[in-house]
Order: structure tokens, then sequence, then C-alpha cells
């Protein structure tokens, strides 16, 4: 066995309690660990994602239980990327934290960050469902803690909002996982894929259930109408560092269906049919209006953004519903676009407000580099609506040329076209409302003269440097959509191969229950 696959799980786990008991007290020390562990976290995604890309399943074995008995861990090109994009957002995620001291506001940050990056990443990799639920929870108690950082009543009440949704979502996960485990025996990925292909016709009703159940549980994740409402509040008066990793926290519910949902109960399955894909369908559609329509009558910036948020969950969840290699080629794409999209506006969302005061949308006076926030929020604004030449314009175009079917295309394009319309419409009222109308003069706390003109100057100077340090990890997610544009070509050719490795699972099923990987020539 590979001993470097639970490595993403093991190094997160060990770093936290560490910094948690011994560096609390420690800022310098806390930062330094955290950021060393992430930077260390990059560095394995990537040797995993080479790993992953010949195409072979590699399989880790804990105490080394043969599946389906024992827990498995299982890297194949989906686990791989999803494990290297949650590595490098942290990245990013972290050092603005760092930069603009939203870490020093409590003494639990970087520990709570480091639990939270374990349960995505065991999320990413495990290769069980009741694993998989285990994860969610360490997900949700470490993205609580995350959430109400720093306090404040409007942030615990979201907060209490948030768990409550999600303790109701891990309800049902159990009953899912009770029926799913009654119809079938087992809850291991690839066992489940066997069984329920060749389960009875007395089990299909239960089977059927489960699936449906499990669609709602990943639905509350992927903030799927009518699952969605504690996304709005939660997104907008988290801590803007907190709010840009959970970019992530969604695409795990987007994950989690197209692992299960794709692989063991896909249009191909004949106990559920297109039972799932249906619905998806459906739901991902109102998902999608109703993302574009909150983002057109947003009033606050944080709403603005976290029904952007929704909107392109709605979007990616189409492409999802399709459940073929194509769209599910599409649908990663622009996962990945969506994901570093929404954090690059969010980091920068928490320097516009710093310097307003407010994320209210009404015309107020200049604030400091307000050309350069301008250009900033622009090119967010344009890849998160799907505007070339970002990679935005590249997914959703590639989305809708999946979505061509005579029974879907109609409401698929309408909806994604429009949506987009309206998306465009409010990120240009907001960006009017935050710059172009902005032209009084600077706010006189943000300008105040010094005593003599040298302590002006300087004062000055020291401001546009800290600008520079917190400011570079906004800059550095937009980059990284200018390269996932340039480099689309690669990137798909990597994406497709990992939708026809879902499809085909016969490679994966083989490497877990039987330990045989084949590797492509």
């Amino acid at each position: 066995m590979n001993h470097w696959i639970i490595a993403p799980v093991i190094l997160p786990a060990l770093l936290a309690p560490l910094i948690a008991f011994v560096m609390r007290h420690d800022i310098v020390l806390a930062r330094a660990a955290s950021s060393v562990g992430t930077l260390a976290l990059l560095a394995i995604s990537v040797g995993l994602t080479i790993m992953a890309a010949n195409g072979g399943v590699h399989v880790y074995y804990l105490g080394n239980w043969p599946a389906p008995f024992g827990i498995v861990l299982v890297l194949d090109r989906l686990s791989a990327l999803m494990v290297l994009l949650t590595a490098l957002l942290a990245v990013i995620v972290l050092f603005h934290a760092i930069a603009t001291g939203w870490d020093k506001r409590g003494n639990h940050f970087h520990a709570l960050f480091q639990f939270q990056l374990m349960g995505i990443c065991g999320a990413f990799l495990t290769g069980d469902a009741f694993n998989l639920f285990v994860f969610f929870e360490v997900l949700l108690i470490a993205s609580y803690g995350l959430m109400v950082h720093a306090g404040g009543k409007v942030r615990l009440q979201a907060g209490l909002q948030y768990v409550v949704m999600n303790l109701v979502g891990s309800t049902l996960f159990l009953f899912a996982l009770g029926t799913l485990y009654a119809s079938t025996g087992t809850l291991n990925i690839a066992d489940l894929i066997v069984k329920v292909q060749e389960s009875n016709a007395g089990d299909d009703g239960l089977i059927r259930v489960a699936a449906m159940l499990l669609l709602i549980v990943f639905g509350v994740k992927a903030a799927l109408v009518p699952l969605h409402f504690w996304l709005p509040a939660t997104y907008a008066n988290a801590p803007a560092p907190v709010a840009a990793l959970f970019a992530i926290m969604t695409k795990v519910g987007a994950y989690a269906i197209i692992r299960i949902h794709g692989m063991a109960f896909g249009p191909e399955n004949p106990a559920t049919g297109s039972l799932i894909s249906d619905w998806l369908f459906v739901l991902a559609l109102v998902t999608t209006a109703v993302g574009a329509i909150g983002v057109f009558g947003a009033r606050r910036l944080g709403s603005l953004l976290s029904y952007a948020v929704i909107g392109s969950m709605g979007t990616l969840l189409l492409a999802v519903s399709a459940f073929d290699p194509y769209a599910i080629t599409t649908a990663l794409y622009y996962l990945v676009h969506s994901t570093f999209a929404a954090a690059a506006l969010f980091l920068l969302a928490d320097l516009i407000i710093a310097r307003r005061g407010n994320d209210w949308l009404g015309v107020q006076p200049a604030t400091v580099q307000n050309g350069l926030f301008a250009a900033l929020f622009f090119a967010g604004a344009i890849a998160m609506a799907g505007m070339p030449p970002l990679s935005g314009f590249l997914g959703k175009l590639m989305i809708l040329d999946a979505l061509r079917s005579p029974e879907v295309i109609g409401w698929a394009w309408t909806a994604i076209l429009l949506g987009s319309l309206l998306t465009i419409l409010g990120f240009a009222q907001a960006g009017s409302g935050l710059f172009w109308k902005s032209t009084a003069s600077t706010p006189s706390d943000m300008g105040k003269a010094a005593d003599a003109p040298g302590d002006q100057a300087k004062s000055d100077t020291d401001r546009l440097a800290t600008t520079a340090l917190a400011i570079a990890p906004s800059m550095i997610a937009l980059c990284v959509l200018a390269a996932l544009t340039v480099m689309a070509g690669p990137v798909t050719t990597y994406l497709e191969a990992t939708s026809a490795q879902l499809h085909d699972s016969s490679n994966y099923v083989d490497a877990v229950l039987n330990g045989n990987s084949r590797e492509e020539k």
C-alpha cells in the first residue's frame, strides 16, 4: 500500500490538536505551523494527482482489512483532483487570513482550519458511504467553529441556522444508510455498485428510497433548492476567509452526487433508472433561477456573492444531472472554475468591506485605491457571470453543448442563459454602486492628515504595503482562473479521462474488492 494516500487526512488531523493545545496563545507559532502544514498538503496533493494520472485506482486498506469489511481510502483521478483543489484553495485562504489579521480574532482559527481540511480531504478520499457520513460530521463541527469565529450576534444566529439544517441532513443521512444497508448489505461504494446492479426486484423500492434520501442529504450540502436557504445567511455573515473556504464545501455535495449517484444509481441502473437524473435536473433548474434572481435583487455584497454561489451550483448540477461522460467533464471543469471564482470574490469583498465600513451596495464615498478594487471586482464578476475571456465562459459554453438533447435543451439553455444575463446585470448594478458612482471624496477617517507631512507620507506607504500583502491571495485566485482559461485544453483532457474512469467503474470495483488496478496504456 502507498501510505501517501492517507497523508491528506493524517497531516491536518495531527496538526490541529498540536496547534490547539500547544500554540493557541502564540499566534506566530500557530501561523508558522499552519502555513507549513498547508503547503505540505499542497505538495502531497500534487504528488497524488501525478500518481492518479496514469488511470490506475489506488486503494489504502486501513488496518490491512480487505474490502468490503474494512475501511478503505481510494485514490482515483476524481479524488486526486478534489484534494488538489482543496489544498490550493486552502493555501490562498490561509494567507489571506494571516495577511488581514482574521486569524488573530480568536484562539482556535488555525486548529479549526486544519480540522476542516481533514474533513474535506477525508470526504474526497473515502471509499465507504458510512465514513463519508463521519467526515461530513467532522466538516460540520469544524465549519461551525469557523463560522462563529470572532463572534457577534448575527454570526451566531446564522451559525445556529447552519448547524440545525446540517444536523437534519445528518439525521437523514443515517436513515439513508440504514435503508441502503438493509437492501444491499453493504456500504462500501465499490461493493454497493455490484450489489445494486445484482439486486432483486423486491429490493428496488428500498434502493430507490435510499437513493432519494441520499440526494436530499447531498442536496443540503450543495445548496440545492429547496434546501438552499441556510447558505445566504451563512456565507454572507461568515468571516471572509471562512466564506472563501466554504466555496469548496458546496462542491463536497456535488462530488458525493457524482461519486455515489453517478456510479451506483445512474440512469443505466435498473433499480433507479432515470429517477435521480429527472429529479436532479428539475431541482438544478430551479436552483439556477433562484440564484440569478437573488443576485439581481441583492442589496448587500455578501448576499450578492452568496446567491451567485447558489446559481453556480445550479448550473453545475444541471450538467451532472445528465450523468454521461461529456456532461460530467463539463461539470468538473465548471466545478474547478466556480470554486476559485467564488473564493476570489469573497476575499475581495472582505477588503472592500474593510474600507467602506459596511457591505451595503448603495453609493458611498470612494475609498483608498478605488480604481484597483474596481478592476479586480470586474474581473471576478465576469468570471462568476460566465463572460469571456475567463474560464466561466468556457465552462458554461461546454455545459450548454453537453445539454443539447431534445428533452432538456429548451429548459436548460433558457435557465443558464437568462440566469447569466440576470447575474451580469446584478454584478453590474453592484459594481456601479460600489465603485463608479462613488465619486465623493475619500472619507475623513481614511485620510486624516498627520501632524507633519512626513508622517502622512509614511502612513500612506505603510497602508499601501499592507494592502499589497492582503490583496495578493485574491489576485492569485484570479490568476488561477486565467490559467484555467489558457490551459483549458490540457485540463479538459484530464477531466475527460476522469469522467471516462467514473463511467466505466469496473476498474474501481476490481481495485477495491480484489486489489487489482489496471493502468491506462
